[in-house]
């Protein structure tokens, strides 16, 4: 349930085609979803240049979209959650 004034928790996952880090970060922030009300948007950074060399040697990395923290890998669930 959604407190009033508090919306819907968005975090942006940098990943790429092949990463196998990354297929195992995909697998954590499932098991968040199952718990708590996220959205989840997957950004390949193959597409952008910018991206890569933002993001290239760090992903996967997750970005919360309203307060801009983020982590990379290696990660947890709760380090997820706190997220």
């Amino acid at each position: 349930m959604l407190l009033p004034g508090f919306g819907m928790t968005t975090l942006i996952f940098y990943t790429s085609v092949g990463c196998h880090l990354c297929e195992r970060a995909e697998e954590l922030l499932a098991e968040l979803a199952d718990c708590l009300e996220i959205e989840v948007e997957s950004v390949d950074i193959g597409a952008d240049a910018a991206l890569v060399s933002l993001y290239g040697i760090r992903i996967p990395v997750v970005k919360n979209k309203d307060s801009g923290a983020e982590i990379g890998w290696p990660f947890t669930l709760e380090d997820l959650s706190s997220l």
